[in-house]
């Protein structure tokens, strides 16, 4: 099921956003999804790294070095 939503860009953004469709054969809301799939990707990324760091962190390991030590 899809939705629509209404968003407001700074019209140098909606310039650029048109121009992409042009230059790339595809619609506004293919731009705006890819680039909301890619937002929320690198939100997850950096959560799951951040737990990781501090699990590393709580486990004595904060070089690559230890990292190899660990797994060796």
């Amino acid at each position: 099921m899809r939705e629509s939503v209404t968003i407001s860009l700074p019209t140098s953004l909606k310039k650029k956003l048109d121009e992409a469709t042009k230059r790339g054969h595809v619609n506004r809301s293919d731009i705006v999804r890819d680039a909301l799939r890619q937002y929320f990707s690198l939100q997850d990324f950096r959560s799951t790294r951040a737990k990781a760091i501090a699990e590393a962190e709580a486990r004595g390991i904060f070089t690559d070095e230890d990292v190899f030590k660990e797994v060796s």
